[in-house]
């Protein structure tokens, strides 16, 4: 093995092994080892930025506006209209969800797909009485299956097309992964929907009759003048015993006192900690003289910068439902790559400029464990916003949430849904017929949307997944050394011996290892990982590679075992109050059934 490629072969492992950690973001890990690669001369200085330019970076962008644009519009406001309550069976309704999930998935982005339906779905569970768990999980596993349908539904395809581009000369067509796409999406489908009454842990009982997401932790204040000031642990314990509210700990004087005795007094200003779901909240805030503790923000501009906002009163900083009539309560959850993950309550200055108050956060359906103000929020947490109804939407767009009320969704849009179909059809027509290429067609698609009025030039930009992109713009230059240098081509000769198995074996551990790899890391970057290993084998097998670069695809896609490896398994992870180790269930019977299918299928359609 030659230096070059034994060092690409040492940068790689460690890039995977940075990337299976979750230590750092996968866009800095990307960035990083394109550095790496270019100090010691392992990738072209000439090749740094080739990454920016790649079609596949251009497409993904586009596709990203593309799809806002559609949901801005109420594009697929008719086709949620069957989701509307009905005397269909439960299997019937979820079958619906289900097939509408992955429709939307083929055409649009999968997270905006799962943003559309979620609200509708949980709305769902709490008519019919079901677990959340039982809902969401089936819809996002349907919004993974139906974005491996098409070229534009998810990432992955679009790497791979790009990848097969910049090799072979020719990317994948609009529908050249539409046959076995749709035929492992329907066989996924209808697994899921056998299987996941039993497979799917029932986090909540089924005699819920409002459903919120899972137990939240609220702080309470005792104000000067509270009737409780004097009373006993016992006695306050004694009161809440009536009620689902639990007392969890006491903070006197900035400590916490997880245990308190029962004998101890409560004190002017003492705060205590409290489980308890929204509605058993606000049932004792009738009963007891309490005060919901709020987050004191310290600013979040810049350093350097003053807040010119009005000074806060006195008062500022306590809050009870039950005083604000024309305030609401809602919940909305955290996407991955929000601009709140990893900070906390006290570093988001921003909470009182849109008129919100932060109540509460749950995590995986249970309280965190520290104060409120003291969480870093995480993907995934659901939190409990208090305000006005025109402060919603500017901070959730923002921040980057999602909301689980059905109240928040655009049933009766204003926008100009045939014009931004029209103009969808065009770019798809012109790729069909191949007066364009890709990136071309959608860069006009997304010109044509800003001209129209479709899409805001304010919210041009909006849609973008910074850090996708510049995942993928890293990611390009070291797989095409890796490819150009021979290193892909050691790598797949040395580890996985494609000379002493048949082609058909080596399609499915390529698929088995790539859907392996992509539920702990990034799909996207597992794509770009994977492409020059499939094509090395390719070559020494003498085979057709599309069979391989199609196995990419499908494997990179099919992120089922775990909630890291697909954005939409995160999103659910709070909703649902699933924990880590409850996807397998499901996950694994589907992905080795994808395997099951998918081989046969690409035997067919794309012969060695």
């Amino acid at each position: 093995m030659q230096p070059q490629q034994l060092g690409l072969l040492v940068l790689t492992a460690l890039t995977l092994i940075a990337f299976l950690s979750g230590r750092w973001r996968h866009d800095v890990v990307a960035l990083t080892a394109l550095v790496v690669g270019l100090l010691t001369g392992l990738i072209p200085m000439a090749e740094a930025f080739s990454g920016i330019s790649h079609p596949a970076v251009i497409t993904v962008g586009c596709v990203l506006i593309l799809s806002q644009g559609l949901e801005r519009n109420g594009v697929v406001t008719p086709l949620l209209r069957l989701l509307e309550p009905g005397k269909r069976p439960p299997w019937l309704q979820l079958l619906i969800l289900m097939v509408l999930a992955a429709a939307l998935s083929a055409v649009i982005n999968n997270v905006g797909a799962l943003a559309l339906l979620m609200p509708l779905a949980l709305d769902m569970a709490r008519k019919r009485s079901l677990p959340p768990a039982l809902i969401l999980m089936p819809l996002s596993f349907a919004t993974i299956l139906g974005g491996m349908t098409t070229l534009i539904g998810t990432p992955p395809n679009l790497i791979v097309a790009g990848y097969r581009s910049e090799t072979l000369g020719l990317a994948f067509g609009l529908f050249d992964f539409t046959p076995v796409g749709v035929v492992v999406a329907l066989f996924g489908l209808a697994l899921i929907l056998i299987t996941s009454r039993w497979l799917v842990p029932a986090r909540s009982g089924p005699a819920l009759q409002h459903y919120q997401a899972g137990d939240y932790r609220f702080e309470v204040r005792l104000e000067p003048g509270s009737e409780l000031i004097g009373t006993t642990i016992y006695e306050l314990e004694q009161t809440l015993e009536d009620s689902d509210v639990q007392l969890i700990a006491l903070v006197r004087n900035q400590v916490q006192i997880l245990t308190p005795l029962p004998g101890r007094r409560l004190q002017q200003q003492d705060v205590l900690l409290m489980d308890a779901d929204p509605k058993a909240l606000s049932e004792l805030l009738e009963r007891l003289p309490l005060e919901m503790e709020v987050t004191q923000p310290e600013s979040d501009l810049p350093t350097g910068e003053t807040d010119q906002s009005e000074p806060e009163s006195k008062d500022e900083g306590k809050a009870s439902p039950k005083e604000e009539p024309n305030t609401l309560l809602k919940e909305w959850v955290v996407v991955p790559g929000s601009a709140l993950v990893g900070r906390t309550a006290r570093q988001i200055g921003v909470f009182r400029r849109y008129g919100l108050q932060l109540l509460a956060l749950s995590r995986q359906g249970q309280p965190t464990n520290k104060r409120l103000r003291l969480t870093p929020f995480a993907a995934g947490d659901v939190l409990l916003l208090q305000g006005v109804e025109e402060g919603f939407a500017p901070f959730a767009q923002r921040f980057g949430l999602l909301p689980l009320d059905t109240g928040v969704i655009p049933l009766n849009s204003r926008g100009r849904p045939l014009l931004a179909v029209a103009i969808m059809a065009s770019v798809v027509l012109t790729m069909l017929m191949g007066w364009l290429g890709a990136p071309v067609a959608f860069i006009l698609g997304v010109l044509a949307f800003v001209l129209s009025g479709i899409l805001p030039v304010r919210e041009l930009y909006q849609p973008l997944d910074g850090p996708i992109l510049v995942l993928l713009a890293a990611l390009f230059p070291l797989a095409q050394a890796m490819g150009d240098s021979g290193a892909a081509e050691a790598i797949t000769q040395r580890l996985l011996q494609p000379d002493k198995l048949p082609p058909a074996a080596f399609l499915a551990l390529l698929m088995l290892i790539t859907m392996t790899l992509s539920d702990f890391m990034n799909n996207a970057a597992t794509a770009a990982m994977m492409c020059p290993i499939a094509l090395a084998g390719a070559h020494t097998m003498g085979v057709n590679p599309d069979s391989f670069l199609m196995a990419v695809a499908i494997g990179a896609s099919c992120a089922f075992l775990t909630p890291i490896g697909h954005q939409n398994n995160t999103l659910i992870l709070g909703p649902a109050g699933l924990h880590f180790g409850d996807y397998w269930r499901l996950g694994l019977p589907l992905e080795l059934m994808v395997i099951a299918v998918g081989v046969p299928m690409l035997l067919w359609i794309w012969p060695l």
